[in-house]
């Protein structure tokens, strides 16, 4: 392959261009293959110029989806399974690394490609591992379509189903579709961690600041705080309280600037 291939998904206005301008960066920094990186989107304005974008397709399926998404007890919009749709990507090469917005990459990502290849890779799912149930964690996941078509083409067959099985939880149909088909491994712990439980737990939360593990490659920030939240400071919920956290904006924003220039970051 002459370059490797990332991926992130942006619906709606919640996050603004300089998150995915931000992870973009720090995809290409921590690579040392060139990236093509990809951004599905209806909403262009403010992205760097050398993000590719993708037109956020309305599925024919949606309606049924949306249908079982509006039981009771399922959250969720299960839009990323349209990524995963064989053909999607003109020219592609080789499997693709995929990334949920609230994230930030502060490690070499070489050995996300290196992994099981043949496979989809997720990393275990903080809760779901407590618990002792085998489910991923959608924020960080690499697939290959050419492989692993099945995960749009299954949902797409039967959206109500296998919505239903899922309890609306896209993490829990990729990770669990992929697995009954042999085709599932996970991602060491260590390369991708959780800002609340990984490197501000409570109440370590109260007596030091934030500190991110050695061997860290991407921090999620799933719930609260998000990234803006925790590089100033949180104080949303005693349990979530967070210190200003200097490596963050470091890795997040500093980095960013002098990598694309002040006005993309």
């Amino acid at each position: 392959m002459t370059h490797v291939t990332a991926i992130c998904i942006k619906w709606g206005t919640l996050f603004g261009p300089e998150y995915v301008n931000r992870l973009y960066s720090g995809v290409r920094r921590h690579l040392t293959s060139p990236v093509r990186f990809l951004c599905m989107t209806e909403h262009r304005d403010g992205l760097h110029p050398e993000i590719e974008t993708l037109d956020l397709p309305e599925e024919p399926f949606r309606p049924e989806m949306d249908a079982a998404l509006a039981v009771a007890n399922r959250q969720g919009a299960m839009r990323k399974v349209s990524l995963f749709r064989e053909g999607l990507i003109p020219d592609l090469e080789g499997p693709v690394l995929g990334f949920d917005l609230d994230v930030v990459i502060t490690g070499n990502l070489d050995p996300f490609f290196e992994l099981a290849p043949e496979k989809v890779a997720m990393r275990h799912d903080w809760t779901e591992k407590r618990k002792g149930r085998p489910t991923g964690h959608g924020s960080v996941f690499r697939f290959d379509p050419a492989r692993h078509g099945f995960l749009y083409d299954d949902l797409a067959a039967n959206p109500y189903a296998e919505v239903e099985k899922a309890r609306g939880s896209e993490q829990r149909y990729t990770s669990h579709k992929a697995m009954d088909k042999d085709a599932f491994a996970y991602l060491p712990q260590e390369w991708v961690v959780s800002f609340k439980y990984d490197c501000n737990p409570f109440p370590r939360n109260w007596v030091r600041g934030p500190e991110l593990p050695p061997d860290a490659r991407v921090v999620c920030f799933h719930g609260h705080p998000k990234m803006d939240e925790a590089v100033e400071g949180y104080s949303g919920s005693l349990i979530r309280r967070s210190a200003p956290c200097e490596w963050l904006r470091d890795h997040w924003i500093t980095r960013a600037a002098a990598d694309l220039g002040p006005d993309w970051a």
